[in-house]
């Protein structure tokens, strides 16, 4: 790939650059900080149960500290791209990779989950294990595209939806940021149909049937590999590496610290797991082992490891990330950063092991994970079999749960496909508690009159 063609400013709404004393690429970050859809993720669960006497991470402060991470990777392999290969970039490209590199990949890093529904993972399995239930009645009405989109729902994929499709009474473009830092958050940039386990960039797919061409254009302007026409698959963006580092670092390290603070991790093995990571990397402890002494209170003492590891991270994803450059640049690569850093590291495979033992599989996480996934597919089964009823086929009580539909998600003119996807944004929208509570009111649980 080339080094100039490999990013622009060009925008979804097709908008044209306007002169600011913000650069485009400071516009994507701010347009997402005062989004709707940036701002729901504060009641979105990121591991555990919301809210609770501890306060842990949700979705928004896990992604505004996924993009603290991702700025400094963007700064550092900015100047290192500008220092090892000035003489093949155009005067445009060395102000970008300069100035620009680290405010694309901070504002991908800051949408990155934007996509995600509530309740974590189980919301996503809730959408498409929803489809996969109910096969026979809803397969024949989709075309074989459009239902491998609905079987593997995916965040990712409707993370791009959320940031361009344009809702029913709302502007061209959706959020309108520019297709660069879209590229940059494209993990997997094949259409579902062309999953595949174990490759990289084909684990999972990066948009629906409805965006594709959107995609394309997204794919054109950045200049992506492409590896296939049929299915649809393309090689991921350069900067992707750098997002998925950043979120990789986070939710390797955070999840543990929110564990400590709620008491399901003790300060002695948190302590130690941290230590035995930053000690795999710097010999010379000494200044760590000083600061410790000084430090009494165990969250402290656990927040202070926790930056020193997060930094030994940073710093291991940039020097792979230049080793394997040419990799990188030429689609190449098969393993994520922190992958390969792990495969070489016990201390990060301990983690790793303890985290699925100790955390992921407690109580308090999984019993979340469950009730989530019954919110959620009761929801989608209160509005999608009305949706896909003919208008004059209707009954009174279809019509009803339709009228809870705000009308932005209503496309009742489109397609068996369009219209399920209105309700998909719907409810793969709401927050934690805002799915709960109508969860609870069109079952009978709650009754009474809320504004």
């Amino acid at each position: 790939m080339d080094l100039n063609r490999i990013f622009t400013n060009r925008r979804t709404g097709n908008l044209a650059a306007t002169a600011a004393s913000r650069t485009d690429f400071q516009r994507d970050f701010d347009r997402i900080i005062f989004s709707a859809a940036f701002r729901r993720l504060q009641n979105k669960t990121q591991v555990f149960p919301l809210p609770g006497s501890v306060f842990v991470h949700n979705r928004l402060t896990h992604s505004l500290e996924v993009s603290s991470v991702g700025r400094s990777l963007g700064s550092a392999i900015g100047d290192f791209i500008f220092k090892n290969f000035e003489n093949d970039l155009d005067d445009e490209a060395r102000i970008f990779y300069q100035h620009n590199l680290h405010n694309v990949i901070a504002a991908a890093c800051l949408c990155h989950d934007v996509g995600n529904p509530a309740f974590g993972h189980s919301g996503e399995d809730a959408i498409a294990s929803y489809f996969e239930k109910n096969e026979s009645d809803l397969k024949p009405k989709f075309a074989e595209k459009e239902w491998a989109d609905l079987v593997n729902f995916e965040g990712n994929a409707n993370a791009i939806r959320v940031l361009t499709h344009q809702q029913n009474g709302k502007d061209e473009g959706g959020t309108q940021l520019t297709f660069t830092t879209l590229a940059s958050i494209a993990k997997y940039p094949c259409e579902a149909v062309a999953k595949q386990s174990g490759v990289v960039h084909r684990k999972k797919f990066g948009f629906f049937q409805n965006e594709k061409e959107t995609f394309l254009e997204i794919a054109a302007s950045v200049n992506l590999i492409k590896e296939s026409d049929e299915p649809t698959v393309f090689k991921r963006h350069p900067f992707v590496w750098l997002v998925e580092a950043a979120d990789d670092i986070c939710y390797n390290i955070i999840d543990m610290e929110d564990a400590h603070r709620l008491g399901i991790v003790s300060t002695s093995d948190c302590e130690n797991l941290f230590f035995d990571l930053i000690k795999s990397e710097n010999q010379n402890t000494r200044r760590v082992e000083e600061k410790l002494a000084i430090l009494t209170n165990a969250n402290e003492r656990i927040s202070y490891l926790r930056a020193k590891v997060i930094n030994a991270l940073i710093n291991k994803s940039i020097e792979i990330y230049q080793t394997r450059f040419y990799e990188i640049m030429d689609g190449g690569l098969d393993r994520a950063l922190l992958d390969i850093y792990k495969s070489g590291n016990r201390s990060l495979q301990e983690i790793e092991s303890f985290s699925k033992a100790k955390i992921y599989g407690h109580r308090s996480v999984v019993e979340i994970e469950n009730a989530g996934y019954n919110v959620m597919y009761e929801l989608l089964n209160h509005f999608i079999p009305p949706i896909l009823k003919p208008k004059d086929k209707r009954k009174s009580y279809d019509r009803m749960a339709l009228k809870l539909l705000p009308q932005q998600f209503l496309y009742d003119d489109g397609s068996d496909y369009q219209k399920v996807l209105g309700v998909i944004d719907f409810v793969s929208g709401m927050t934690d508690n805002f799915a709960t509570d109508l969860y609870r009111k069109i079952k009978g649980i709650d009754i009474g009159m809320t504004v």
